[in-house]
């Protein structure tokens, strides 16, 4: 890829990004390019468009050069910018924590049509990472009450300093595998996005995930070794009529839903992400006669 500094003079805003457009190997090129050139000059992305013609001082040109970089070797832009934004909440992310991706805000809406908005529930996010899902709930439901967890400490640490960060104090997060560390009581809503992909899944050699942590991403052969567990435990901390709301890969609705069948859920279904794939089921818990 050809280095930005090696532009003559002090380019424009339009003319770097233009550059940057065409060299960069991605799909997303000019997003990319845009995200990472507004974190070097400090602004918002709607400056770039603002004042396209603004010329690029040596220090900034730098910082791009160096950013566009580290991302043409794959790494994600919310590693390089230290960020990323999920149903409108500015995200710290590291390599401990998976990168927010849309889909999962699918999750979030249908677990907010389970919890009426003066609620005062109890919710639990398994696997919270970065904390986006419990984040967003806590954000959406300030009345209810939201219990975050996660096995890995600094993915933890990343998700208390996000809540710090949004100034909300409703959430709590605890260490522990799964639904191993929940506290005593039951909960009206358990949520997760686990890891679902299989373990030999050649795209895990493949583009950003391959900085990202891959326990959080693979589990077991077909990769649904957690989506089991997780089905197998989450009845145990449920109401009776209490949500079990889980994210999974685009071909695993079936199986996800003969799961919870077998757990004893009743009114289950899949529901599509924003490009139109099966990415969600939930199923409400009814007790067994």
């Amino acid at each position: 890829m050809q280095c930005p500094t090696a532009m003559t003079g002090t380019p424009s805003i339009r003319a770097l990004l233009e550059q940057a457009r065409r060299d960069l190997a991605t799909e997303s090129a000019r997003l990319d390019a845009e995200v990472l050139l507004a974190a070097c000059l400090g602004k918002p992305r709607s400056y770039l468009h603002t004042w396209p013609e603004r010329s690029i001082d040596q220090r900034e040109l730098e910082c791009f050069a160096q950013l566009l970089r580290r991302r043409a070797r794959g790494e994600p832009v919310a590693h390089l910018t230290g960020e990323r934004e999920f149903w409108s909440l500015p995200l710290a992310v590291t390599p401990d924590t998976l990168v927010p991706r849309p889909e999962t805000e699918t999750l979030v809406e249908l677990a907010l049509e389970k919890l009426p908005p003066e609620s005062s529930l109890r919710v639990a996010d398994l696997g919270t990472g970065s904390g986006a899902i419990a984040l967003a709930i806590a954000t959406e439901r300030p009345r209810c009450e939201v219990i975050a967890t996660d096995i890995s400490e600094p993915a933890l640490r990343v998700a208390r300093q996000n809540a710090e960060r949004l100034g909300l104090d409703n959430v709590r997060f605890i260490a522990g595998d799964w639904c191993e560390s929940l506290p005593a009581g039951r909960f009206d809503a358990i949520l997760s996005n686990p890891p679902y992909v299989a373990e030999r899944d050649p795209h895990l050699d493949t583009g950003d995930v391959r900085f990202e942590p891959c326990r959080a991403l693979a589990a077991g052969p077909e990769g649904m070794a957690a989506l089991r567990q997780i089905a197998r435990c989450a009845h145990i901390h449920l109401y009776e009529g209490g949500w079990l709301i889980m994210e999974h890969g685009y071909d695993q609705g079936a199986k996800v839903r003969l799961l919870l069948q077998a757990g004893g859920y009743v009114a289950i279904s899949s529901h599509k992400d924003y490009a139109g794939l099966d990415r969600v089921t939930l199923g409400r818990y009814e007790r067994q006669a």
